[in-house]
């Protein structure tokens, strides 16, 4: 953050940000794609306490949003392991921290969820500055092969994969 902006404050997600928050989506990304996954997931969650929903706010302002949400290690299990996704900065306010303190609080929120392990399916030079490394060194992969260089995990337990196999996200994940 410079001088110029201003701070940054990370809170969970309320209904009356739903608009705000569909707004930025459509700003950040090419297409609605990413906005229509978020209202999606907000009612696809069978168990919507174990997601974990924040927005990021300057001068009372919603500039980002990230949403975390249950993935499946191979078949399944009692285990909870979260992924992050999608995650929305406003153009204006990108390169300025905005993201890091989403991601910062939402590992919080994961941890305290009890999650084993995160991933996240993202740019390869971003998300190892926040302790995420590649997933496949782990035995765990995305679909396919073609998606190791940008599927990243971050464990939470020192034995936080007890499986390794394909992780699985919501269906609603397909369509994007």
């Amino acid at each position: 953050m410079t001088e110029n902006e201003p701070e940054t404050t990370i809170r969970a997600e309320l209904p009356a940000d739903e608009s705000a928050v569909r707004a930025l989506n459509e700003a950040a990304f090419e297409s609605a794609a990413e906005a229509q996954l978020v209202d999606i997931l907000r009612t696809a969650i069978v168990q919507p306490e174990v997601q974990v929903a924040q927005v990021a706010l300057r001068a009372g302002v919603v500039v980002g949003h990230a949403l975390w949400t249950p993935v499946r290690v191979g078949d399944g299990g009692d285990e909870l392991f979260m992924a992050l996704g999608p995650m929305a900065v406003l153009p204006g306010h990108q390169r300025s921290g905005v993201g890091a303190a989403l991601i910062a609080a939402g590992v919080e929120g994961c941890r305290e969820l009890g999650a084993r392990a995160l991933f996240v399916l993202g740019h390869s030079d971003y998300y190892p500055r926040f302790g995420f490394e590649p997933a496949a060194p782990h035995g765990c992969y995305f679909q396919s092969e073609r998606f190791a260089a940008h599927f990243f995990v971050r464990l939470l337990a020192p034995d936080g994969l007890s499986a390794s196999s394909e992780v699985h996200y919501h269906p609603a994940f397909d369509g994007v």
